[in-house]
């Protein structure tokens, strides 16, 4: 950047796909059938390539079906105004992405917001609010600023008991978690209890496209019903075809999510050490909270000089006071480039 190289620990491309391991996939798709898919799905949109994606989707979900959207925004905005609208209740989590926040407001829905992965809250709303005809409990799986995971084995219980529909964005953890990389959900041993689950392309699995994963009935309904899939081009084929790589890859190099996995606890363990505050954080994504966005900019502006790219997350990304460094760990981050940040870190650490 201006002609300085810098580290960048800003990336959501957890797995270190999307530079070189899927290129020669697309190359390939573009030779065959070119780039623009040239209307929306519903029209001339969807190819051969794009319903083996969806199929290999649902499979690696272990779903009836899957449903490809132009991105993992239009995949939650699509979804909740699809599924509830006036005289129905959202429950969503405080910290939930913004494009479930659009899609609760869009939806026409009357939405509660619960704390922060505070189950007992939203008990007391499911309890106090039975008389919607539709109840949707919508959740990030794992949050995009704090590095945490929702509680989704107990939402999925909750769920249950007061008939609601839950609905898990995997957006962050899609290819890192469960034991073949379906997510949090996997993780938590709570599929089951999970109506639908989005996911997007354009994180660990290194490309761009968001999907759904659910019952056949479900993605049915979304294909009628949801205007951002309706009315939008559909994704070019050739993203597709990197989509289905990026599949095979995680389920062939499962080492990369576990070598990742293994770096972030061995580098939230040396930051606790030094005195940052990490919040609840347990992921690749590693929080510096400091507090106000002058000391975001400062000390972004001090790592930057340094030779590390951490941008400063300032209000509105954060809540007043939550201002933070957000470190993005990746597969694709070396050894010395981790430790060198880490040691970086120790010359600005905060005060006891």
């Amino acid at each position: 950047m201006d002609g300085q190289d810098l580290i960048a620990f800003a990336s959501n491309d957890y797995l270190g796909l999307a530079a070189e391991d899927l290129v020669p996939a697309v190359h390939r798709a573009i030779d065959t059938v070119g780039w623009g898919s040239g209307a929306s799905p519903l029209i001339c949109g969807h190819g051969a390539i794009h319903a083996e994606l969806e199929r290999q989707l649902a499979l690696f979900e272990g779903t009836d079906a899957a449903l490809l959207f132009s991105s993992g925004f239009a995949a939650n905005l699509g979804s909740i105004t699809a599924l509830v609208g006036r005289g129905d209740a959202i429950y969503s989590d405080a910290k939930n992405h913004a494009s479930i926040i659009d899609g609760c407001r869009l939806s026409g829905a009357t939405t509660f917001v619960f704390p922060h992965r505070d189950v007992t809250s939203l008990q007391g709303l499911l309890e106090d609010s039975s008389a919607f005809r539709r109840r949707l409990i919508v959740t990030d799986s794992l949050f995009s600023m704090d590095g945490n995971l929702a509680p989704l084995d107990k939402l999925a219980e909750l769920a249950e008991q007061f008939q609601a529909i839950l609905m898990v964005d995997e957006a962050h953890a899609t290819g890192l978690y469960g034991k073949d990389g379906r997510g949090v959900a996997q993780h938590l041993g709570a599929e089951d209890g999970i109506h639908l689950r989005i996911g997007t392309f354009s994180k660990a699995l290194g490309s761009i496209g968001g999907f759904v994963a659910s019952s056949q009935c479900v993605v049915d309904w979304l294909v009628n019903r949801a205007r951002s899939y309706v009315f939008s081009t559909a994704l070019p084929e050739a993203a597709a075809a990197a989509g289905l790589e990026s599949l095979r890859l995680v389920r062939e190099e499962p080492h990369r999510r576990t070598r990742l996995l293994e770096r972030s606890a061995h580098v939230r363990s040396q930051l606790r050490q030094q005195n940052w505050d990490l919040g609840s954080a347990s992921s690749q994504i590693v929080p510096l909270y400091v507090g106000t966005p002058q000391a975001a900019v400062e000390l972004s502006t001090k790592l930057r000089q340094e030779g590390f790219l951490l941008p400063a997350i300032r209000p509105p990304s954060v809540p007043a006071g939550e201002s933070l460094l957000r470190i993005s760990l990746t597969y694709g981050h070396t050894t010395d480039s981790v430790d060198a940040l880490v040691s970086a870190l120790e010359s600005h650490r905060p005060r006891p």
